[in-house]
């Protein structure tokens, strides 16, 4: 019987709050979402930072949710929650 393993993904899931819509963020560029919640916790109002990413769009061929990675955006830090999972 083989053996079943779970497979990481290059990149990470994010919800960006104002846009209302899901952003796959690489791996490597999570370190500095991670890096600036913790230099910036607890104050009201946080400095504003980008990171590089992608949106995801509905693929209506197999009626769910692809990385578009035809276009590279810029997102505001501070906007960004990690969708657990």
């Amino acid at each position: 019987m083989g053996i079943l393993r779970t497979i990481k993904s290059d990149y990470e899931m994010y919800e960006h709050e104002s846009l209302e819509c899901f952003v796959a963020i690489q791996r490597d560029d999570c370190k500095a979402i991670k890096a600036y919640y913790k230099k910036n916790k607890g104050q009201k109002t946080m400095p504003g930072a980008k990171i590089k990413g992608f949106k995801f769009v509905m693929d209506e061929e197999f009626e769910s949710l692809k990385i578009d990675f035809s276009n590279e955006l810029q997102f505001e830090i501070r906007e960004l929650k990690k969708v657990k999972g």
